[in-house]
């Protein structure tokens, strides 16, 4: 290796030790976490590439840490001349390179993150930089609870054990990497982890460096891009491998945790096995809004896939426990049990069991018992595969479990036998694990919910009005529609028979109903109505769910989203509780869903964020003046713009009284990955869930003072006229925004089963919340998050300049203000102006130009007037740990966006005339090129070779540093 070429190799170690020079603690090991993985990758590289792509990608890096420091526009387009003229396969090599770079980086923070979480716990020391404020320790929460909140221990545990988290996992389309990759960074985290464990011995970190190396190189020559859009039951088998993979294990380890938590703080007794702690139910392949992919064939297979899996998971959990019970002590109530048992089993022999195959002796009563359980949850599994398999099976329901009684039943047997005999301690171990799971699980595993769009129902009705000649109740006035309703809920006769004619809208509603009350009522949730507006919304699934013959009818949620919904949906609730037919079948409990998405893309993240709030709080008034119990169910994004940020601040800052220990949250795409794709993220998410809920409903956030609302209103008219004037009123904005970002080419990432539209034509309004988020993450302009924020703190600070002294007071007292701000000025901390106008100085028509310009003026207001009112001198002041991780990815970030803005550039003008200079990769194998094979893995493509690869390659790598997609 010449002289030069060792010099470059160290140079992006030495930018690396540039950007953060000094360790910000002692605990402080990132710089060289990333540096490490970035080495490894680099000789990776080199060796597969040869030296001269390495040096390129150098090349780039230093460009754009130039770029970084100074900020000079000149940097960008030096990166640019560099990228456009490589050939197709080196391209696809240097964007790829850089997109790895960027996962190793944020596989290096969370390796980080745990590892100075851990230390934090061996000292017993919670209160750093901003852990008190992001962090919620389950054993923590409740010390403070009790001596800092002087609450009684028992009342603590009153409410621990009545409260309920329904965890909702959604296959929102933004998890963009492949599951694939995403085991291999599992595995490369674990090397690193292992690496620098205190007890490593030399020959170890020898071995363990050398499967680092082995899984780095495994993950970059994987093919990053999906080749073919995922279906709903390929999300559904996504979704599912969490459960096998960590949460499984993960809640009864949890529920040990709370119990060690209770004792520490004076409770001798443990969470019971079925007090309903943590729930998990999911919509993949429940949710049919816009996507025409979800059939009732698909939610039939997702909720037998889902039954077989739990089956399986017990199977193979069932003869651990069958090992550890070998006592021969038992009561007389379980001596009899097994006595029966033992008697009326058949077989002597079991040949397709692996252990305890042969008939098990009296002697041994629990076994017997569990033998009994073995034989119907094998029985189960079987009869669920055949049904899956081919819609019939000859194993008699009979011989199965058909609901979670039975299943409970001779388990807590077991358990009471064990006490009874003086066993507690052996009751306590894996005994009780399983009863948790059992609880938690049931047979179902998760349950599904059903959404679909309140059009769709009104369809069908019209359908069935004409039908019987008594006119088109689409046309009704909603009075009418909730009288009829209401007279054929009362009555008794059929609405339609067999010939009723039906579309394929139609005939989908209702075969999903069929499929509904054929499968066991277990395996599902909510029904929940998209678009709902008025009471007759709810009435005719009610109504359609009796015709169908569903024996237990799911409950069923509105969901309100819309700015006008919100502010109607207090008054449309109020006048469904008014009907007594419906307050004597919900029973006194209700659910009411609201959408962040949708919201924030129809008048802004500010407006938004402070209508759901009041709409919570008058919801809450409506439930209580009809004695009704409401639960929220939270429709968060991932991102900031989509309702998405921190857990436990965003439930602390809920209205109070509006949790209540019932909360339900949806879980949506790459969020999955990030809350349950280790043991410790999984552990994490359930405490933080736990802990914050329990603080919101026995320490309640303060209400905020009448004129801390009055401003509020004030902004809030500003911030959505300015938002709505650019994004809705401003003739030619859809056009900037198609040109500016990446939004016609979202669709080719196919992260998703659905399509990014409701309806294929159409403006920003029918575009999904999704896309709209992810092509402006893209461009690093954020543009949906902050717009508004800065022309509302503008007015009321011209009119008065007394109110920043209100703001500041806001800032610092409420909750929900302060965390509204937070998440803005992260936004602003991951966002850079001088990005997006390179996107537009390559893809935006010249006479856009100024309207770029001033949207970037306006962002550069924004984030002076936000830092002015959180009292802060530079963006993230507050938080130097997440500062440093940021400023650590962004240079990698900027070399993908030049990357990106090129691709877009050639791919949208035919005419960009580019000088190719020699193919750069040096191939290992002369016989293969390797770097011009990948531009053959897209033989579909329309474009240039390797333009999209390219292009793809870009969004995911971006999409991965800025750890959001949409």
């Amino acid at each position: 290796m010449s002289r030069n070429a060792v010099d470059k190799a160290t140079s992006i170690d030495a930018q690396l030790r540039l950007l953060a020079p000094k360790k910000l603690s002692d605990d402080d090991k990132l710089v060289e976490y990333d540096a490490l993985l970035l080495d490894r990758f680099l000789d990776i590289l080199q060796d597969l590439h040869g030296e001269e792509i390495r040096e390129t990608v150098q090349e780039c890096y230093e460009l754009a840490a130039e770029y970084e420091s100074k900020l000079d526009p000149k940097k960008l387009d030096e990166i640019g001349n560099v990228l456009t003229s490589l050939d197709p396969g080196d391209s696809i090599v240097i964007t790829k390179s850089f997109s790895h770079m960027l996962i190793l980086a944020n596989l290096a923070e969370e390796i980080q993150i745990a590892y100075r979480r851990r230390i934090k716990l061996k000292k017993g020391d919670f209160v750093d930089e901003n852990s008190a404020a992001t962090e919620s320790d389950i054993e923590e929460t409740l010390k403070r609870l009790v001596h800092q909140l002087n609450k009684s221990p028992m009342e603590v545990f009153d409410a621990l054990k009545n409260q309920t988290i329904d965890l909702v996992l959604t296959a929102h389309p933004t998890q963009s990497v492949r599951r694939s990759l995403l085991k291999k960074h599992g595995r490369i985290r674990n090397c690193l982890t292992e690496l620098y464990a205190e007890d490593i011995t030399p020959d170890e970190k020898q071995e363990l460096d050398q499967e680092l190396q082995r899984e780095i190189q495994a993950a970059f020559r994987t093919d990053e891009i999906r080749r073919t859009p995922p279906t709903p039951q390929d999300e559904t088998r996504a979704g599912l491998s969490y459960f096998h993979e960590t949460i499984w294990k993960g809640v009864p380890k949890f529920l040990r945790r709370v119990d060690t938590a209770l004792k520490n703080i004076g409770i001798n007794e443990r969470v019971p096995y079925n007090a309903p702690l943590i729930q998990f139910s999911s919509w993949m392949g429940g949710d049919r809004d816009g996507n025409p992919r979800v059939t009732p064939e698909v939610t039939r297979d997702v909720c037998l896939l889902a039954r077989m899996m739990a089956a399986n998971l017990y199977n193979a959990q069932i003869e651990d426990l069958m090992f550890e019970l070998s006592m021969w002590r038992c009561s007389d109530e379980l001596r009899v049990k097994a006595d029966q048992l033992h008697r009326s089993s058949k077989k002597d022999t079991t040949k397709h069991y692996i252990e305890f195959w042969k008939k098990v002796p009296p002697s041994e009563p629990y076994r017997v018992i569990l033998s009994g359980v073995r034989d119907k949850i094998y029985n189960t599994r079987e009869r669920t595969r055949h049904l899956l398999a081919s819609g019939f099976s000859e194993i008699p329901e009979e011989a199965t479990f058909t609901n979670v009684e039975q299943f409970l039943e001779p388990l807590e047997l077991c358990y009471r036998s064990l006490c009874a005999c003086g066993d507690r301690s052996v009751a306590d171990g894996s005994l009780l694990d399983f009863l948790r799971q059992v609880s938690t699980f049931g047979l179902s595993l998760v349950r599904l919910d059903i959404r679909q769009e309140s059009d769709r129902h009104t369809d069908v009705m019209d359908a069935i009005t004409k039908y019987l000649g008594i006119g088109s109740y689409r046309e009704w006035p909603e009075e009418k529609r909730q009288e009829w309703l209401l007279s054929e809920l009362n009555g008794k006769r059929p609405l339609f028979g067999p010939d009723l004619p039906k579309s394929d809208e139609i005939a989908d509603v209702l075969d999903t109903l069929h499929v509904i009350a054929e499968l066991p009522s277990d395996s599902f949730g909510a029904y929940v109505i998209s678009m709902a507006t008025a009471p007759s919304d709810v009435l005719a699934v009610e109504l359609l769910q009796r015709e169908c013959h569903v024996k237990k009818p799911l409950r069923v949620v509105p969901l309100f989203e819309k700015l006008a919904d919100l502010e109607a949906a207090p008054a449309a609730l109020a006048r469904l509780f008014s009907v007594e037919w419906y307050r004597n079948r919900i029973n006194g409990k209700q659910e009411v869903m609201i959408g962040y998405s949708d919201s924030g893309k129809d008048a802004g993240r500010f407006s938004a964020a402070w209508q759901l709030y009041k709409a919570q709080e008058e919801l809450i008034k409506v439930a209580k003046l009809h004695g009704v119990k409401l639960t929220m169910f939270h429709g968060r994004g991932g991102t900031v713009g989509r309702g998405g940020g921190p857990t436990h601040l965003a439930i602390l800052s809920q209205p109070p009284e509006t949790i209540h220990g019932s909360l339900r949250v949806t879980v949506q795409g790459e969020v999955i990955e990030q809350s349950f794709g280790e043991e410790h993220l999984c552990f994490r998410t359930l405490q933080r869930f736990t802990a914050a809920t329990l603080e919101h409903g026995m320490h309640p956030p303060i209400s905020p003072k009448p004129e801390w609302r009055a401003l509020m209103d004030e902004m809030a008219v500003v911030a959505t006229k300015e938002y709505r004037s650019i994004v809705f009123e401003e003739p030619r904005f859809v056009e900037y925004f198609r040109l500016a970002t990446p939004e016609l080419e979202y669709g080719r990432m196919n992260i998703g089963s659905r399509p990014s539209k409701r309806k294929p034509s159409g403006g920003i309004e029918s575009l999904r919340a999704i896309p709209w988020i992810f092509a402006w993450t893209q461009t690093r302009f954020h543009l949906p998050v902050w717009l508004g924020f800065g022309a509302a703190f503008k007015h009321v600070l011209e009119k008065d300049i007394r109110n920043l002294q209100t703001l500041q007071e806001m800032y610092n007292e409420w909750p929900f203000f302060r965390v509204t701000i937070d998440l803005v000025e992260m936004v602003f901390a991951k966002g850079d102006p001088g990005i997006a106008a390179l996107y537009d100085k390559l893809l935006v028509s010249e006479d856009l130009w100024p309207f770029g310009e001033r949207l970037r003026s306006n962002y550069e207001e924004t984030k002076k007037l936000l830092l002015q009112v959180a009292g802060h001198k530079d963006i993230l002041d507050g938080d130097p740990y997440l500062k440093q991780r940021l400023h650590i990815r962004d240079s990698y970030i900027t070399a993908l966006n030049v990357c990106q803005a090129c691709a877009l550039k050639r791919i949208r003008d035919p005419g960009f005339q580019v000088k190719p200079r020699p193919h750069l990769s040096k191939d290992i194998m002369d016989s293969g090129k390797p770097a011009e094979e990948l531009v053959k893995l897209n033989t579909t493509s329309e474009y240039a070779p390797g333009l999209e690869d390219t292009l793809i390659l870009t969004m995911k790598g971006i999409a991965a540093g800025m750890q959001n997609t949409g």
